[in-house]
């Protein structure tokens, strides 16, 4: 891959690129050039590689190798074997409302910030082709229905930010901050125990930006800010339920969790956006840092 631009800042190195789907930032808090380079190097490489692994728009991954196999059984890596499994947690937790069967909706719903809602005769057809539980996974074995398909794309950004923190703590003792598209962690706490300033988009009658002050652990958000559809007063979010196959009624606009890692961060502000109007009971029932709009 290319080399990827490094900034010089008053305080930090600063990377910058682009991995699924979402700009993607790296700030180091060390001293050489050198090591910072490197640093920024691999964790790009890792963040694409997954990407090309795990992304449902290509047609040379496991992912392609699943929703083709027409029905017939496909063995899994064992990464690929955590990932579903962490699904199928996440299935379970959420009483079905996290269903990585679900993908197939985006046929008919493109949360474009438009106006332009599906017909419900579209949206009800693709109904019969969602469903985790009629999957049949084991012992790293999927077996899907025919034209079922199964998309990660929930759970893979957290998982490649909590994968290059790994690789940036192998590199360095110094404090790194990884950020995808608002999804972040750092690996140790600054010197002098500074914090990192991150910026949240948050959205209610206006669009605006809340700041984080994070110095460890990580930080997930959920929420509607870049995909929505708008029509007559009323604003549909992305989240869809996978047993009606419309928008989770009365969602929070934003939730974002603190936790010790992003995936466990992900998960917590992927669920309480799923209980709809029930979010802040759900997370103060966690009792876990939180933040909703």
């Amino acid at each position: 891959m290319q080399s990827i631009p490094l900034i010089r800042r008053p305080d930090c190195w600063r990377g910058q690129f682009r991995a699924m789907a979402s700009p993607c930032e790296v700030l180091m808090d060390v001293a050489e050039a050198r090591r910072a380079r490197e640093i920024l190097q691999q964790i790009a490489e890792e963040a694409l590689r997954i990407e090309h692994k795990f992304s449902r728009y290509r047609d040379d991954n496991i992912i392609y190798q699943i929703n083709h196999a027409a029905g017939k059984p496909v063995s899994v890596d064992a990464e690929t074997a955590r990932l579903l499994d962490f699904a199928d947690q996440l299935f379970c937790l959420s009483d079905g409302l996290f269903d990585i069967t679900s993908g197939v909706l985006r046929r008919v719903w493109t949360f474009d910030g438009s106006d332009c809602l599906p017909d419900q005769t579209s949206v009800a057809n693709l109904l019969a082709i969602i469903g985790w539980q009629k999957a049949h996974w084991q012992q790293g074995e999927l077996t899907l229905p025919a034209n079922m398909e199964i998309d990660l794309g929930g759970i893979g950004k957290e998982y490649a930010v909590d994968r290059c923190v790994q690789i940036a703590r192998r590199l360095t003792d110094k404090s790194v901050l990884v950020n995808f598209g608002g999804d972040l962690a750092v690996t140790a706490p600054r010197d002098n125990d500074a914090c990192w300033s991150v910026g949240r988009l948050i959205t209610g009658r206006e669009q605006a930006v809340a700041l984080f002050e994070l110095r460890r652990g990580a930080i997930a958000t959920s929420g509607d800010a870049h995909r929505y559809i708008l029509k007559n007063g009323v604003r549909y979010s992305h989240l869809l339920n996978p047993r009606t196959g419309w928008p989770i009624v009365d969602a929070p606009h934003t939730v974002s969790v603190a936790a010790a890692t992003c995936v466990e961060a992900g998960m917590m502000s992927t669920l309480a956006m799923l209980q709809g109007a029930d979010a802040r009971e759900f997370l103060q029932a966690q009792k876990i840092n939180f933040w909703l709009d």
